[in-house]
């Protein structure tokens, strides 16, 4: 009997992978396409400014999902057991977000942030487009320097995030569960 109930266990987890992978591209087409679609609308017909602010926001999310997807990782659960057994708000959700740490992160860091990359690969594109028109140049170095600098802010932003996550990953775990808390999401 028991080799029976083993055996169900084993095939609920092989199908509950190929269900989460499944689950993991459907979330980054939709993801993708509603943040393609806001950038898109956002860079339509707008200036430097709208343009940079747009690509701030992106480089931003991708930084502070980053850190989310690392805290969960490092937190320790035993303080968020505490809350949720005193029922403070985001006890419950931090919790579940780290016995999902694994989902999370992957979401966090893999989905989000590799969406966030590319949206804000498409909106240097857009910036370099217009700086090369106003200065009716074609320059390559045009593109390298914005390129450059925005993958510095990237990786550097990075760097500093997961510094902190690592640092204060109770802290931004449960910044996050109160969140989640009260959105009523995760529940």
């Amino acid at each position: 009997m028991r080799d029976k109930e083993k055996e169900k266990e084993k095939t609920k987890k092989k199908t509950g992978g190929k269900s989460w992978v499944l689950h993991v591209i459907l979330m980054s087409v939709v993801l993708s396409a509603v943040l393609s679609f806001l950038s898109t609308e956002a860079l339509d017909d707008a200036g430097y400014v709208v343009a940079v602010l747009v690509l701030l926001f992106f480089i931003l999310l991708g930084i502070v999902f980053d850190m989310i997807g690392v805290a969960v990782t490092a937190a320790d659960p035993r303080p968020f057991h505490s809350m949720a057994a005193h029922k403070e708000k985001g006890g419950r959700e931090a919790i579940r977000l780290l016995n999902n740490a694994g989902r999370v992160s992957s979401f966090c860091n893999d989905v989000v942030g590799d969406i966030c990359g590319i949206v804000s690969g498409t909106t240097a594109a857009v910036i370099v487009s217009q700086l090369q028109h106003s200065f009716s140049t074609k320059s390559v170095l045009l593109s390298i320097a914005v390129t450059a600098l925005i993958s510095g802010a990237t990786i550097g932003g990075k760097a500093i995030g997961k510094n902190i996550a690592i640092d204060d990953c109770t802290n931004v775990v449960h910044r996050v569960a109160r969140i989640l808390h009260a959105l009523h999401i995760y529940r």
